[in-house]
């Protein structure tokens, strides 16, 4: 076997075990922030639907707020000191105990699940962090789009049969698997239990990253000295941005539009379980088609972005995005709506509440893996090879350094009105300003300034 074939093989590997983690770390985001333990602790653990969105909505911005401080900054220690590997493992350890902890919180117990969820979502999106800037190393210019895209589909199919096995073996099944109980008398044990599926999920498929993805060796006798620098790195690393003024910019409409993305996978489950009375049955049908929507949208988008480019696949993805959220908002009354413009009879008996809901959703499903992806591609091509996970840690500081305004807004305003309608509806205006600035973005540039291998 030549070299340039072993190569490209073991590359396939590295991609492969790369893609893994987001195989292993999406059923948290699917069964434990959107779909089953958000309305699971809005309708079971919280005392009503109202105060459980807002309280929801205080631990998400929290989480957000956690993660802007400690990104940027763990980022320049695994910098400095080879230590992004063995961060990652920590970050997703965290998250695992965490989420095992959470089925041991009973109805009621608002503070300890919160506070439960806050340290599980804070380890996952800080494993997060570091995976994405392993993918200029495993990629480059030509392809980057598609290796992005193939580490979301596959997150989206590792969601899918997760929710699957969640649902069969847990949620809707008659007797659940080892015997836990169901409903109150049970205390809710079989829908606990999704977080125990996810724990172990997370712990057997993230083996595959950390043995074969490559990284330098950890210096870690020189760990204090490298804290030492580490903040003066941070505030050069800061300066050093403004020479790239395309990332400044870029980084500036992701800080906004994520926001809206950040709030629709934290009430998604909630909104639809509270304003249109979905069952938790229901409710994880929606996950599953959400997945396959989102796994199928990430990897043909993926194409689309190496293409086209990474900017104008973000403005397609937005606009898909905002028409769905429009969807979302009027759908308890569009068919009222469509009566009073055209007259009852014009209206099919199809177009109700839940199924205008489901559209919106679908649309969500096609976008939102895409709009994830072609982010961290983008992000990717204009990286300096020497900054990346310094430059990744303020990638996901842009992620997160508003993101507590979007759930602290909705839950805000959905007390303030008693509407989660009114709540989700600020949604929109995030996705309309990320696309505005998205205007100021020369991608060409950026990767110029980059000096993106190719």
């Amino acid at each position: 076997m030549n070299k340039a074939l072993s190569r490209k093989i073991e590359n396939k590997k590295e991609v492969f075990a790369w893609s893994m983690y987001d195989f292993a770390n999406q059923p948290f985001t699917n069964l434990v922030v959107t779909f089953i333990y958000g309305t699971f602790f809005t309708t079971v653990i919280a005392s009503n639907e109202i105060e459980g969105t807002q309280q929801w909505s205080h631990a998400v911005s929290i989480t957000a707020i956690l993660v802007a401080l400690l990104s940027p900054l763990m980022g320049a220690v695994a910098d400095r000191g080879g230590y992004r590997k063995m961060f990652m493992f920590g970050f997703t350890w965290l998250t695992i105990v965490a989420t095992t902890l959470l089925y041991f919180v009973l109805p009621g117990e608002v503070h300890r699940a919160l506070f439960w969820f806050v340290i599980a979502n804070v380890g996952f999106e800080m494993g997060s962090v570091f995976c994405n800037a392993y993918l200029p190393d495993i990629s480059h210019s030509k392809n980057i789009g598609r290796i992005s895209g193939y580490g979301w589909s596959l997150g989206y199919v590792g969601g899918l049969i997760a929710l699957a096995l969640a649902m069969v073996f847990l949620v809707q099944a008659e007797v659940p698997i080892f015997g836990f109980g169901k409903g109150e008398g049970g205390t809710y044990e079989n829908i606990r239990a999704t977080n125990l599926l996810v724990a172990i999920w997370f712990a057997i498929f993230s083996i595959p990253t950390f043995l074969f993805v490559k990284d330098r060796k950890p210096d870690t006798k020189a760990l204090l000295q490298n804290l030492k620098h580490t903040v003066k790195d941070y505030r050069s690393t800061a300066i050093e941005l403004k020479a790239y003024p395309q990332i400044m910019r870029f980084l500036l409409a992701r800080l906004v539009y994520n926001d809206g993305l950040v709030t629709i996978f934290a009430f998604g489950g909630i909104y639809a379980a509270g304003s249109l009375a979905f069952t938790f049955d229901e409710i994880m049908i929606l996950g599953i088609v959400l997945n396959i929507t989102a796994g199928i949208g990430a990897f043909l988008m993926g194409f689309l972005d190496d293409k086209v480019g990474g900017r104008l696949t973000i403005k397609v993805t937005l606009i898909g995005l905002m028409i769905a959220i429009v969807l979302a908002v009027y759908a308890p009354d569009f068919r009222s709506y469509l009566q009073y413009l055209f007259g009852g009879s014009a209206v099919p008996e199809w177009v109700n509440g839940k199924n205008i809901f489901w559209i919106a959703a679908v649309i969500i499903g096609i976008f939102s893996g895409p709009n994830q992806a072609a982010s961290r591609s983008l992000m990717g091509r204009f990286t300096p090879e020497s900054k990346k996970n310094e430059f990744f840690g303020f990638f996901a500081f842009s992620g997160k350094a508003t993101a507590f305004i979007g759930p602290l807004l909705l839950g805000f305003l959905t007390l303030a009105f008693e509407s989660q309608r009114v709540g989700i509806s600020v949604i929109f205006l995030f996705f309309l300003i990320g696309y505005l600035l998205l205007h100021n973005v020369d991608e060409v540039e950026g990767m110029n300034q980059g000096s993106y291998n190719v």
